[in-house]
């Protein structure tokens, strides 16, 4: 998903699957909070470190998050701008929905008062 250009499906594709995901989701909600290590991201969950990693290895292929070794210390860091790539493709289909109801909605008025 580059800055310039619209994302590609398999873009998309990478994104929304690594979002389908309730524990990576909710390492992407922590992490707007702020930058956080790999360790302190895995705390709340019940799961051994190596299986908490599989989720960062695929939010990080989605493009969503950044990791940087700092020492022993693995931290990670919201890629904001790949969220919103993700945002923007949801919010033209939306945008699209609600033209069509409001059209829907206009129709159905138009043909009451008719009545």
């Amino acid at each position: 998903m580059s800055k310039c250009s619209a994302p590609d499906n398999q873009e998309l594709d990478r994104g929304f699957q690594a979002l389908a995901d309730a524990t990576r989701r909710a390492v992407i909600a922590r992490l707007t909070a702020g930058e956080a290590s790999v360790a302190e991201l895995a705390g709340p969950f019940d799961m051994a470190l190596s299986s908490f990693l599989q989720h960062v290895r695929v939010l990080e292929a989605a493009g969503l998050i950044t990791t940087v070794k700092k020492g022993r210390v693995r931290m990670c860091r919201l890629e904001a701008e790949r969220l919103a790539v993700l945002e923007g493709w949801i919010s033209r289909y939306e945008a699209a929905w609600h033209s069509r109801l409001d059209r829907l909605g206009q129709m159905l008025e138009t043909k009451g008062d008719t009545q």
